[in-house]
């Protein structure tokens, strides 16, 4: 055996004890109502969730109750003002096979504190198309509430207007398409200038013959969450942890090993 394996082994230590084996980030399914705990193939995906059945945090069964009206989900009445139009319907169908199927939604993911999830996903980059044909299919239904996250009357086991609350157009309670996809889910979802392709905006729309073009904006905002300072100092104690409990040849090596260490990484104390 040469003398040069000896340090070769210790870079490949050095890098593989620091470095985790699954990016938590990316291929993930939120911890919520009705997810899946990690994603994979679907042989079937009910009609719009069909772009996700490759790999998806859904089921079959989710997939269809997303498209029913009086969906079994979470009891949500889309015709809490009238019947909703179905060239709007579609967008909340899409917007929920969206949240139920995605395994692209890592980035985004956050702690709720909610009885029915433990979390959600906040400030997704929402393509600048998907945001804006939303709003425009749907200006003209009417709507009594800005947030359809809370605020409903559940009385009767479903979502009604609250008391006192009036119908009014989407364009009076959402004067604009940011209006729409940031206030409706409790920013949930974020406005953004990006376009469909651009490879910086998560889209709901997709053909899944030409791929899921959310997987490459997945792993750029994982990136860049990554190259934060507030993700370092989230994930500095555990890899100090490991880098200090390596021997010092080790850590001799790992500036070599690990060019790609962040700059203000505390050291060993």
């Amino acid at each position: 055996v040469g003398m040069g394996v000896g340090p070769a082994l210790l870079v490949l230590l050095a890098t593989s004890a620091v470095m985790p084996a699954k990016d938590p980030l990316l291929n993930v399914c939120m911890d919520a109502k009705h997810h899946k705990t990690k994603p994979g193939p679907e042989g079937m995906l009910y009609d719009q969730c069909a772009p996700w059945k490759d790999n998806a945090c859904c089921t079959a069964n989710t997939t269809s109750e997303a498209h029913k009206d009086q969906s079994n989900l979470y009891n949500f009445n889309w015709n809490h003002c009238g019947l909703m139009p179905p060239k709007c319907k579609r967008h909340f169908i899409q917007d929920t096979c969206l949240y139920e199927c995605s395994p692209n939604l890592g980035p985004w993911i956050d702690q709720a504190d909610s009885s029915w999830r433990r979390e959600r996903i906040l400030h997704v980059p929402l393509c600048k198309e998907d945001c804006e044909e939303w709003w425009e299919d749907c200006k003209d239904y009417v709507t009594c509430k800005e947030n359809w996250h809370k605020g409903w009357n559940w009385a009767t086991g479903t979502n009604r207007c609250p008391w006192g609350s009036m119908c009014r157009p989407f364009s009076h309670v959402f004067p604009h398409p940011k209006d729409l996809c940031e206030k409706i889910w409790s920013n949930s979802y974020k406005y953004t200038t990006e376009h469909r392709g651009s490879g910086r905006c998560i889209q709901m729309w997709f053909d899944p013959a030409q791929g899921n073009p959310n997987v490459v904006v997945a792993k750029y905002y994982a990136w860049r969450k990554r190259s934060s300072p507030s993700w370092m100092e989230n994930v500095t104690p555990e890899t100090d942890k490991a880098v200090c409990a390596l021997p010092w040849p080790v850590l001799v090596l790992l500036p070599l090993a690990l060019v790609v260490v962040p700059e203000g990484a505390r050291g060993c104390g």
